[in-house]
């Protein structure tokens, strides 16, 4: 194996609920205004997933965006990293209800919980594991649902967190390769 590939990003995805919760709406919970929020933070809106969501399916739908953008078959994914603090459960693994939901038939899945730097460690993790393997095509997703655990009468961290799934796809390059 050539571990001199390069590897790309091919495709991103994301995926966010459309139940959005405005700073205006936090005005009516907490003692703050969209200004004090805006002017520490930068957040205008964040977004709640529905109650019957789970962590899953938001990172599904990331993934499938990603698999679009990057017009590859779920066959030719082989590894899948999911980032969450959140997981639908500890056993099985967010990921490998991910991956079913997915129908990644091909790849090799597990669960990585680093909460705000899951998505970076993921894939530093990702591409360690391609240079030093036969993967070729890997699929990160970083997904939350911060908004069932978030203190919402807190008002400095009910500001800050919503829920959403970004999804990227990496891919070895194989130039020179038959």
């Amino acid at each position: 194996m050539n571990k001199n590939n390069s590897i790309g990003i091919i495709g991103t995805g994301f995926y966010v609920p459309e139940k959005i919760m405005t700073n205006y709406d936090l005005e009516k919970i907490v003692d703050t205004t969209d200004e004090w929020i805006r002017t520490r933070t930068g957040i205008k809106e964040r977004r709640i997933a529905n109650i019957e969501d789970a962590t899953s399916d938001i990172a599904a739908k990331a993934g499938l965006n990603a698999l679009e953008k990057a017009n590859i078959d779920t066959k030719d994914i082989d590894l899948l990293i999911l980032a969450t603090h959140f997981p639908d459960h500890y056993f099985p693994s967010t990921a490998c209800i991910t991956q079913n939901k997915l129908g990644l038939k091909n790849a090799v899945c597990f669960d990585l919980s680093a909460a705000c730097s899951g998505s970076i460690y993921s894939l530093f993790v990702a591409e360690s594991m391609m240079k030093n393997s036969n993967y070729n095509t890997a699929m990160i997703i970083g997904t939350e649902i911060f908004s069932r655990t978030v203190d919402w009468e807190d008002r400095n961290t009910c500001v800050l967190f919503g829920d959403g799934a970004g999804a990227i796809i990496i891919k070895k390059d194989q130039k020179g390769k038959k």
